[in-house]
């Protein structure tokens, strides 16, 4: 039963996840890949729930709390290789992954651990204005996780996991773009994803995204964003499962899109990015990590596959 929900919340949430998993995982790991992303989006979606000041009461903030202290509690029990007590289908997902897992499977209790805290902080940092350390944290910890869950899941015995320094650099690069895409919805729910520190340097506050002040800001996320982008495709190139190639170069693909998108908006963001979701962009997505495939290694492949991406636009 755990398995046919975790499938259907991965599918209702991200199809792009959804289908990864299904044809580039391991087989022997897909059953438990789905499980893995559809429980901290089953986590995320509870701390979401609401929107607007009543969010913010008392009474709300005493509820994530209490919610997340729960999981936190409940994950910390399946590590131990205690047998805690669920609430909920959903929580049944996790037990169930946990103790399918091994205690040497270390990539898998790292997503485990730091997406956990990529909820936290985000459960906490709800209403307020959070700093550029707190905020490089947050993305340092997303990017751990989701790369560390990568290599668990797809390609873990090609004996090809480069542990350099640019091993979550791709990851990086996107969770910056992922912000920059959801700023506009993120500001109605409470979130900033702008350092206070730039806020008050420009006397600006978080919902200013129109000002030149704000569009600086973006611009230099964007730069930082493409830097990294690159510097993971590179690191993609180096890694010896071609399923996990393809995994992780259809990954860039989606959020170099939205970057071209930001740059030619003059990095004006947007309300909404729908259209990220429409054939064109799948196409556009498709050529260019196609391109980046056939040459991951080679100087000015990433460039050549940009090329091949604005060709794709018409």
């Amino acid at each position: 039963m755990s398995a046919s929900l975790a499938a259907k919340i991965t599918k209702a949430a991200s199809r792009q996840t959804y289908y990864t998993i299904r044809f580039l995982a391991d087989r022997t790991r897909v059953a438990d890949a789905y499980p893995a992303y559809a429980y901290f989006r089953w986590v995320d979606d509870v701390l979401d729930a609401g929107s607007g000041p009543a969010s913010g009461c008392s009474a709300a903030v005493a509820e994530r709390v209490r919610f997340l202290d729960q999981q936190q509690a409940l994950l910390e029990a399946c590590l131990a290789g205690d047998r805690p007590e669920i609430a909920c289908p959903e929580e049944a997902m996790l037990v169930d992954l946990v103790r399918r897992s091994k205690p040497a499977e270390t990539g898998l209790r790292s997503y485990l651990r730091q997406m956990m805290r990529v909820m936290a902080f985000d459960a906490e940092r709800r209403g307020r204005l959070i700093t550029r350390q707190e905020l490089d944290g947050y993305t340092d910890s997303l990017a751990i996780a989701v790369t560390d869950a990568m290599h668990h899941f797809i390609g873990h015995r090609s004996g090809g996991s480069p542990s350099d320094a640019d091993r979550n650099r791709a990851v990086r690069g996107a969770h910056i773009v992922h912000m920059l895409r959801d700023t506009e919805a993120d500001v109605r729910s409470g979130y900033f994803n702008i350092p206070r520190e730039v806020l008050e340097a420009s006397s600006i506050g978080p919902g200013d995204t129109r000002c030149d002040a704000y569009r600086a800001w973006v611009r230099e996320r964007v730069r930082q964003a493409d830097s990294d982008l690159r510097a993971g495709a590179a690191y993609f190139g180096r890694v010896q499962s071609r399923r996990h190639r393809v995994a992780g170069l259809a990954y860039i693909a989606r959020f170099r899109w939205l970057i071209g998108r930001i740059e030619r908006d003059d990095f004006q963001l947007r309300p909404s990015y729908a259209d990220a979701a429409g054939l064109g962009t799948k196409l556009r997505m498709a050529t260019f990590a196609l391109a980046m495939l056939a040459a991951p290694g080679r100087p000015g492949a990433l460039r050549r596959a940009s090329v091949a991406r604005q060709g794709t636009r018409s």
